[in-house]
């Protein structure tokens, strides 16, 4: 399995900060849109078919109505867009409006030869098969209703925790399957801005360590929603805690599981 998080920054090399959050697993499936539509070419954006939303948080969903214009072919297949009621309530009031953007959903719907996406509901519990992929949403801990994603393939499973403070479902779940190679899991502030995270309902280095010992050990954990202005003091305080299998994930990598 292949993914990578999709960078979302204009600048280059030790200059670069991850503002957005996009997964691109194996070049046809997407996990949030934050940057996806800032993805490399047209002809790339068009090979993503399916496009799984975690939650409603701007930095989630920021360039999908720019994916959605990019790939549009008259006459073509669609992309198929996934989240919870929740999520496509959202999409629909406050997205797709005709303020904000125009209404693509409705116009999908009046021009059925040409539409522009095609909006799928998920729930937690109930996988879903696309592109080889079984892929199961599992609710997580976020201010927000939010879903979690376990991504299994044909060799390896990967799971993509999205935001998140303390949880325990997920873990269950994935610990659960025989081939878990890997966790994308977020550690959004330093340990000192604790109240900041439980406010939020986001992870610090302390509290990322908590849940990597509900993880099976010998399953690599990659750091990821780390906030730029504090990466420096995050990178260190994960560093600190000695965990083998912890590194800080680095976008627009090729992870290959």
């Amino acid at each position: 399995m292949k993914v990578t998080l999709l960078p979302s920054s204009v600048t280059c090399g030790s200059e670069s900060s991850q503002y957005l959050t996009s997964y691109l697993i194996n070049d046809s499936v997407a996990i949030d849109a934050g940057s996806l539509g800032l993805l490399g070419s047209a002809e790339a954006q068009a090979r993503v078919k399916h496009v799984f939303l975690t939650h409603t948080h701007m930095d989630h969903l920021a360039s999908l109505p720019i994916f959605v214009e990019n790939v549009f072919e008259a006459g073509a297949g669609c992309p198929r867009i996934y989240g919870s009621p929740a999520v496509l309530d959202c999409l629909r009031t406050d997205l797709f409006n005709d303020r904000i953007w125009p209404d693509f959903v409705r116009m999908s719907d009046e021009s059925a030869d040409s539409p522009f996406l095609s909006l799928v509901p998920i729930e937690a519990g109930r996988p879903i098969e696309v592109e080889g992929l079984r892929i199961t949403p599992v609710d997580v801990n976020h201010l927000v209703p939010t879903l979690g994603l376990i991504v299994e393939g044909p060799d390896a499973t990967v799971v993509v925790a999205s935001d998140t403070g303390p949880t325990e479902q997920i873990w269950t779940l994935s610990n659960a399957l025989p081939n878990l190679r890997a966790v994308f899991l977020e550690a959004a502030f330093p340990d000192a801005m604790g109240w900041l995270a439980d406010a939020a309902k986001h992870l610090t280095p302390e509290l990322f360590a908590g849940e990597v010992k509900k993880i099976k050990p010998d399953v690599t954990v990659l750091a990821v929603h780390i906030k730029p202005r504090y990466l420096g003091r995050i990178s260190s305080e994960l560093a600190e805690l000695g965990l083998p299998m912890v590194q800080v994930c680095e976008p627009g990598r090729l992870y290959e599981f």
